[in-house]
């Protein structure tokens, strides 16, 4: 019986070519096959490092289509390594359907890290990293991304997005809008590349900065917000207090909602301790 071969996924340099890890190097030059998100982007890759391998492309819109292809070449005990044009695969980018479909064939899947911008980016924000919430690229359309925004006004952890260059500006002053213009952030550019530039400040100034300042629309970027402010804590003796006036004139399922709104808490808490104080 024929041994599988392995799935290698690899992340590659995002700007600085020094970043490449010494086991990517081997790895690349060990597999049978390239599967790439721009073959010619990694083409020169391979090339600057004197490897010549088979490159397959594989990106958004064929990656469902190639996967088939991959799994037989995988099953014949082919070696082959996942790449993105930057960074770490799957994080943005193709990669998915390869990775979920080797695993269902029960072929052994390697991850070589290194860098991802986003990670890079949070290590150098300023702003807390114990816990982080990654969205991607924010819709394109304005009502779309105030539509996405406004659905994590409440979010405490920190926010992250990549962002294109020419939706910068827009996508700062909808921050602004739906998060709070004194939401802090930061605006990591061009990073470990000639012109890496970081922007800190409130949501509100980086706006302003973004749509005076040309420059900071150049280049790839990671926006950073910090996250929302944890509601203020309510004691259960105020709660206590809130509902025995509401339940004076409302059952306790309203009485419940009601409090909900005047503390913040969750519903499904008020409510617990509306049935308590019901039932006493």
């Amino acid at each position: 019986m024929t041994k599988t071969g392995r799935l290698y996924v690899v992340s590659t340099p995002i700007g600085n070519m020094g970043d490449l890890s010494a086991r990517a190097r081997e790895v690349l030059a060990g597999v049978a096959v390239v599967a790439a998100e721009d073959t010619r982007h990694s083409g020169r890759l391979l090339q600057s490092l004197g490897i010549s391998r088979l490159l397959v492309s594989l990106h958004e819109h064929n990656e469902r289509e190639r996967v088939p292809e991959l799994l037989d070449r995988l099953r014949r005990g082919e070696d082959v390594a996942l790449v993105s044009d930057a960074g770490t695969p799957l994080v943005s980018d193709p990669g998915f359907h390869l990775v979920r479909g080797a695993i269902a064939a029960g072929v052994t899947v390697s991850p070589v890290p290194g860098p991802c911008a986003a990670v890079a980016a949070l290590s150098v924000s300023g702003l807390p990293v114990d816990r982080f919430c990654f969205e991607g690229f924010l819709p394109p359309r304005r009502a779309a991304r105030r539509a996405r925004l406004e659905g994590l006004v409440a979010e405490m952890r920190t926010l992250v997005f990549y962002e294109a260059p020419q939706r910068l500006a827009d996508s700062l002053a909808d921050a602004a809008a739906k998060l709070g213009a004194g939401r802090n952030a930061a605006v990591a550019r061009e990073l470990t590349k000639l012109h890496e530039s970081l922007y800190h400040g409130t949501l509100g100034e980086l706006a302003r900065r973004a749509a005076e300042e040309s420059d900071m629309n150049r280049g790839e970027m990671v926006l950073i917000i910090g996250g929302a402010a944890a509601p203020a804590p309510i004691r259960s003796a105020e709660l206590d207090r809130t509902l025995k006036s509401l339940l004076k004139f409302h059952s306790p399922s309203q009485a419940a909602s009601l409090a909900a709104e005047i503390t913040g808490l969750r519903r499904n808490a008020c409510y617990s301790r509306a049935l308590e104080l019901a039932g006493s």
